[in-house]
């Protein structure tokens, strides 16, 4: 089977999408039955990604909106046969959907996040929709609310959740050199690690803030580390100082992606009551570091903390939720719970196998079929 993916986020890009796509690509390249994938990434890296074998990874796509179409008409022009196609982002969809036509091949669509919950007006999109064979969501709640619009069948999704490598993250005690570099040597802290972008402010940072005068007051101590960068910095920088409790708020700035693991460590309690979330790596690797985690009930971090059992859950619009479970989550000792490896990089790899082999191979072997007697598949 030789498959073509279209990518927003290419491997060694920063954010969630990035390590999803990353993880994706080596588990279809890892599949026995699958000859070759060709990648076209929307976004690269700087720095080289380490690629699996069995992997053509077009990165000159990558320089541009324009780059990415040419170099997309380009393969179109000269690759002849593609037995599987798959989109990796919804705004990608039209794309796929002409390469799908072009190869008569079987059109898969992922579905990642907030991106897919509602309508995004997208030329072409309806029509592209009518293309897809099936789609694979990272979680329940996107599954559901792209359902809600989207013309599509329940049958049609599978869910496929992102996963964590629990090798390098896992428990380790707190880093020196970074406890000394933040001051916060017997202190409690409590974290929160996101893009700060004013197109994000769903992540539960505002939440956190405004529930941290009465935190400070019971614990003088508490000090919130928060990680990223973004548009949205100065801002919140300004928020936490009118609300009186600049000296307890540290904004870190970028972490870098090999350092994740020892500032998650840092942390006593990784705090994130958002209401926008499509799925949430950043859960996964905190809990594999062995730190308590705050989720929210509103949107699909709940997945990520299998509904309260690997976490604590809170609704983001009640600040005495959100104040209870902070308090909880920093009274819980550091541990790594079991039922995470349900989300080990071994078991995405074995759903996404499990997909290959019920979904795009049977469905190869019927286009195969229907080619013969020269009637499209995809209508």
């Amino acid at each position: 089977m030789k498959i073509l993916l279209l990518l927003t986020d290419g491997p060694g890009v920063l954010g969630g999408i990035a390590k999803f796509n990353t993880d994706l690509l080596n588990a279809l390249c890892a599949y026995p039955g699958v000859a070759e994938v060709t990648a076209l990434p929307r976004r690269i890296a700087e720095a080289d990604a380490t690629l699996p074998d069995r992997l053509i990874y077009l990165t000159q796509a990558g320089a541009g909106k324009r780059a990415y179409l040419y170099h997309f008409a380009r393969l179109l022009t000269h690759r002849n046969r593609f037995d599987a196609v798959i989109c990796g982002h919804l705004h990608l969809l039209p794309l796929a959907a002409l390469a799908a036509r072009r190869y008569r091949a079987p059109l898969t669509l992922i579905v990642l996040g907030i991106e897919a919950w509602r309508p995004p007006q997208i030329t072409g999109l309806w029509r592209s929709l009518q293309s897809v064979n099936t789609f694979a969501s990272i979680s329940v709640f996107t599954k559901q609310r792209f359902l809600e619009w989207a013309p599509l069948r329940e049958e049609q999704g599978h869910i496929i959740p992102p996963c964590v490598d629990l090798l390098r993250f896992a428990p380790a005690p707190k880093r020196t050199q970074l406890v000394e570099r933040y001051g916060v040597q017997g202190r409690r802290v409590i974290m929160t690690l996101a893009r700060l972008s004013a197109t994000e402010r769903y992540k539960g940072i505002d939440e956190v803030l405004e529930s941290m005068p009465s935190l400070v007051q019971e614990m003088p101590d508490l000090i919130y580390l928060i990680g990223g960068e973004g548009d949205d910095r100065a801002r919140l920088e300004s928020k936490a100082v009118s609300l009186g409790i600049g000296r307890h708020v540290l904004f870190i700035g970028y972490v870098p992606e090999e350092e994740k693991a020892d500032y998650y460590r840092v942390a006593d309690a990784f705090v994130m009551p958002g209401h926008g979330e499509g799925f949430g790596i950043v859960y996964l690797e905190a809990m594999a570091c062995g730190i308590p985690v705050v989720a929210s009930k509103a949107d699909a971090s709940r997945e990520a903390v299998l509904n309260g059992r690997l976490g604590l859950l809170v609704d983001p619009s009640k600040p005495e939720e959100i104040r209870a479970a902070i308090k909880q989550a920093l009274a819980q000792p550091r541990s790594l719970q079991k039922e995470l490896e349900y989300f080990s990089l071994d078991r995405f790899v074995e759903r996404w196998h499990t997909f290959l082999r019920k979904c795009l191979l049977q469905t190869e072997t019927e286009t195969e079929v229907e080619s013969e007697t020269e009637i499209p598949l995809l209508r």
